[in-house]
């Protein structure tokens, strides 16, 4: 996914476990390691400023863009 999330680095930063982050933006500590590990398909806005809010950071400290690496299609083409 070319979007991704960098949670653990501002938890690091602010010296909190996800457990605390968790409790304290008010979602479970399962779903916040799904949006952590990049496996989330979405995020509500309400969370992300939540999340924002007690981290004391902006959206774009915890997500980014990559550009997808392009797929191999030598062996598609046949020859």
């Amino acid at each position: 996914m070319p979007i991704a999330v960098d949670i653990d680095v501002m938890l690091a930063r602010r010296k909190m476990s996800v457990g605390e982050l968790a409790d304290r933006v008010g979602i479970t500590p399962a779903n916040l390691a799904v949006l952590k590990n990049g496996r989330a398909k979405a995020v509500r806005f309400a969370t992300l400023a939540a999340l924002c809010e007690v981290l004391s950071c902006q959206p774009g400290d915890l997500l980014r863009w990559e550009a997808e690496e392009a797929e191999d299609t030598a062996g598609a083409a046949g020859g």
